[in-house]
């Protein structure tokens, strides 16, 4: 029997590079959307409180929709489920685009397209989370997550800075760039040619739409895993009140914010480069919980600060630290729950990961106002620290975890 041929190298896997190329745009498309939304509801209202409104409109649909989103992605192609929402998405863009050009003078219609905006974009989530572990063979995937998630992040800081250039030069002219960011996430998708259907199909049950949940429980890595990013993000919640810290601690204004805000994601993306670069991640489960005591760290650094420079240094800390555990818990979890159930594991991760954010940012905010922002900040960061110490011992499997052969 003639032996098999070693997969081809990760940066000559054509559906990998797709796959990075739909995950690009459709952050790009968001990001940029979600700006000029933005920028356009508080010049039609001046109501602060409508902009809250916009990230409620497109949160609430995931929170809503994570159980059926699982069951589709493990019930269906996943890579046509990612070509639907995005041309979902252009639709919601044609639709915000009439409503601007006819003078709307109420927010309503806008929050009710955006809904659907947040229900398209909860589905492709899960589904295109799902997918990259079908794309590359088990020994590529850290390095495949580093390469995606290194992707995302640029195009998390390139999209809002695109969508206030555009709309600086081009006004309205920022709605058809999204649309062309949507349209080429659609086409990468179209031309991914691996098989992306899930082959066993298990009938829709109550157990099978809760299964998701059932697994994490019983599974002590995964559990262990999504767990501890809820709380970690629950309570290093920070960026809500970097206007606060901006303003009245360190007194940069609203440039200075502007930076503070960069940072974690030069961070992340510098760490991001180094993980393209390990072959063969070792010391994944002690290098989770190390990643998480700098992050609490680097939180209760940047409380403390009252000068600028020591403040961006914790902010690109604390994104470093964000884009290591990013990277190990993502790696741990997609490697140890099985295809079939990928897509409501998924569900249930990006529902914890998402509402841990909003929940995170009302703590800190909740608290700031009780006790004041630098103790708030503190106390979030000093926790952070504290759980993780005890997750170590709650979860040593995950803590003797070395190489990816010791993940499942």
């Amino acid at each position: 029997m003639a032996e098999q041929a070693p997969p081809a190298p990760l940066l000559r896997n054509r559906n990998f590079w797709l796959f990075v190329g739909n995950r690009t745009s459709n952050a790009i498309g968001v990001h940029s959307l979600t700006v000029a939304v933005g920028w356009h509801v508080y010049k039609l209202t001046g109501d602060p409180l409508d902009l809250g409104l916009i990230g409620l409109a497109q949160f609430a649909p995931a929170l809503i929709l994570f159980l059926l989103a699982g069951m589709a992605a493990d019930h269906f192609d996943r890579r046509r489920i990612m070509i639907v929402c995005n041309i979902i998405h252009m639709g919601v863009v044609a639709a915000l685009i009439t409503l601007f050009w006819q003078g709307l003078g109420t927010v309503w219609p806008i929050l009710a397209i955006l809904l659907v905006h947040g229900a398209a974009r909860s589905f492709y989530h899960t589904a295109s989370q799902a997918v990259l572990p079908n794309l590359m063979p088990l020994e590529q995937f850290p390095k495949a997550v580093a390469y995606a998630t290194s992707a995302n992040k640029a195009a998390q800081l390139a999209g809002p800075a695109l969508g206030g250039f555009l709309i600086a030069g081009f006004g309205d002219g920022v709605y058809f760039f999204t649309l062309i960011m949507f349209l080429i996430a659609g086409i990468a998708a179209t031309l991914i040619n691996a098989d992306l259907k899930v082959p066993a199909r298990e009938p829709v049950s109550l157990h099978t739409v809760l299964g998701g949940f059932d697994y994490i429980w019983n599974n002590k890595i995964v559990l262990g895993a999504v767990s501890i990013d809820l709380l970690a993000v629950l309570f290093g919640g920070v960026m809500g009140l970097l206007p606060v810290f901006a303003a009245d601690i360190l007194h940069v204004g609203p440039g200075g914010l502007g930076v503070m805000r960069a940072m974690p994601g030069v961070g992340s993306l510098a760490i991001g480069l180094i993980l393209t670069q390990i072959a063969a991640p070792r010391h994944m489960g002690p290098t989770l919980f190390f990643s998480l005591v700098v992050f609490g760290l680097a939180i209760s650094v940047f409380s403390l600060s009252t000068t600028f420079w020591l403040s961006l240094v914790a902010l690109a800390v604390y994104g470093a630290a964000d884009m290591v555990s990013v990277y190990v818990r993502q790696t741990l979890v997609q490697i140890a729950t099985p295809d079939a159930m990928r897509g409501r594991v998924s569900a249930v991760n990006a529902v914890s990961i998402n509402a841990s954010n909003e929940l995170g940012d009302f703590r800190a905010g909740l608290m700031a106002g009780g006790i004041g922002t630098v103790p708030a900040v503190l106390v979030g960061g000093v926790t952070t620290v504290a759980v993780t110490l005890l997750w170590i011992k709650l979860f040593p499997s995950i803590r003797r975890i070395d190489r990816l052969d010791q993940i499942g």
